[in-house]
């Protein structure tokens, strides 16, 4: 807390009791995360977290859905994935969506390739065109 941070987020395997002691123990919000639709949200809530945090990989949107059903005062972030999973996962109930962007490294990666076959397909346009032009020598 005393240095800047909002909130402490917690790993769905936490037990309540740690909840509840790290709820007592400090100020921001304790943002517990939820795996399924199945967890005990309301002993989760009483433990002392403050919002949830869903991450479902591709069945986010759906416990999202089911989790807003139940509870729909609850505040719940949800992780992102592509445009149309986040659309989804808003569209369910989701109040924030949290994102992780591709790295540097992956997105350079990325733009080196697409400049690498630019290239390439350049090249074999080139020869494709000095051959032609040399075969049209050969006939003259």
């Amino acid at each position: 807390e005393q240095l800047g941070a909002f909130g402490v987020v917690l790993n769905s395997p936490v037990d309540n009791e740690t909840i509840t002691g790290l709820r007592n123990l400090i100020e921001i919000p304790v943002i517990v995360t939820v795996v399924s639709e199945d967890t005990d949200i309301e002993a989760r809530m009483r433990a002392g977290a403050s919002m949830i945090n869903v991450s479902g990989a591709e069945r986010t949107p759906e416990i999202v859905r089911k989790i807003r059903e139940k509870y729909p005062k609850i505040t719940i972030i949800a992780t992102g994935g592509l445009t149309e999973s986040i659309r989804e996962t808003i569209k369910a109930g989701a109040d924030a969506i949290t994102y992780t962007p591709p790295s540097s490294i992956s997105m350079i990666a990325d733009k080196t390739a697409l400049y690498r076959s630019r290239e390439n397909a350049a090249a074999g346009s080139a020869r494709v065109t000095e051959e032609t032009s040399s075969d049209v020598q050969k006939t003259e």
